[in-house]
């Protein structure tokens, strides 16, 4: 009852604000990501506005304020199955609390598309992404040569449940195996919270003063570690490796608290997830996963035209 209640306001606010509503008929897309400030997620934002408006498609955003507000995603997608709106690009919050909800858009014909953090279920017609697994891996690669190959590391992912987070958490042990000299000492989630993932590696390295390597697997956990290992004085001793490029990563890269970011295209999964789903709503073919791809940034290649093609597309 909570819920309908929930969703009966959120969609007398969408009224209100006249969000996703087209009086001329335009095909509605509804795009709910993870949350709304994360610098990767406003990249995103663009990405599917863009287009939206190369199509000719009414975009609503809306998503929950933090990636652990699964309840309030899944209200958001009552919402819009509620407005009737064409099709909805979701990036899961969990990837199990979600398939009911996406059972009853489809129940209603609205095709989902997932982008980004998909579900456990096959039930949404494609999965818009990186390939966290293999980015993580390439991290935990980067990390080892840059710490020579031995000694100790840590991971600091965010969200435990959520599909992105354990895809980059499963890729970097799998990564890390790879060379035997290295030891996995400690994971600690930040709950994509650049304060926690701040303390969660301050507490890490007290435990752990030999650690050598840190992989920062988001935005948060990548700013927050960083700017643990400045305060301790440890910045540049410690690797630390993270994943997306806000700007704050970006600035820490250069500074030297950061040695390596894996980079998404943000942009593109915005831009393609809207895209794949126009193409279901016409009844078109679509590919069940579109892998967006990775990049891995150094200062090395920081000035690069790709790599500054990739960090700033607009």
């Amino acid at each position: 009852m909570k819920r309908v209640i929930a969703a009966c306001v959120l969609a007398g606010m969408l009224t209100s604000f006249g969000c996703g509503q087209s009086s001329s008929g335009q095909v509605r897309i509804a795009v709910i990501p993870k949350a709304l400030t994360h610098q990767f997620w406003l990249t995103v934002k663009t990405g599917a506005e863009t287009a939206g408006k190369d199509l000719g498609v009414a975009v609503t955003w809306m998503g929950p304020d933090k990636e652990t507000q699964v309840d309030k995603q899944v209200d958001i997608i009552e919402t819009m199955i509620v407005r009737g709106v064409n099709a909805i690009v979701l990036a899961a919050c969990d990837e199990n609390a979600l398939n009911g909800p996406i059972q009853r858009a489809l129940d209603a014909g609205i095709p989902v598309i997932t982008m980004d953090s998909g579900v456990t279920s096959d039930l949404p017609l494609s999965f818009v992404a990186t390939d966290n697994i293999a980015g993580a891996k390439a991290a935990a690669r980067e990390l080892a040569r840059l710490i020579g190959e031995e000694g100790e590391v840590g991971l600091i992912p965010f969200v435990y449940g959520a599909a992105t987070s354990q895809m980059r958490e499963e890729g970097f042990k799998e990564g890390i195996k790879e060379f035997p000299n290295i030891r996995l000492v400690s994971v600690q989630y930040c709950d994509s919270n650049e304060a926690k993932a701040m303390s969660v590696t301050q507490d890490m390295l007290t435990a752990h003063p030999n650690i050598k390597g840190i992989f920062a697997a988001n935005e948060s956990a990548c700013i927050g570690a960083a700017q643990a290992l400045k305060t301790l004085g440890k910045a540049g001793q410690v690797k630390l490796v993270g994943f997306d490029a806000a700007d704050e990563e970006v600035a820490a890269l250069r500074d030297g608290a950061v040695q390596a970011l894996i980079v998404q295209d943000p942009f593109k999964m915005g831009y393609l997830s809207v895209q794949t789903a126009m193409d279901a709503i016409k009844g078109q073919p679509v590919e069940k996963r579109i892998d967006t791809g990775v990049k891995v940034v150094t200062l090395d290649n920081l000035e690069t035209p790709e790599i500054q093609k990739l960090l700033k597309p607009l």
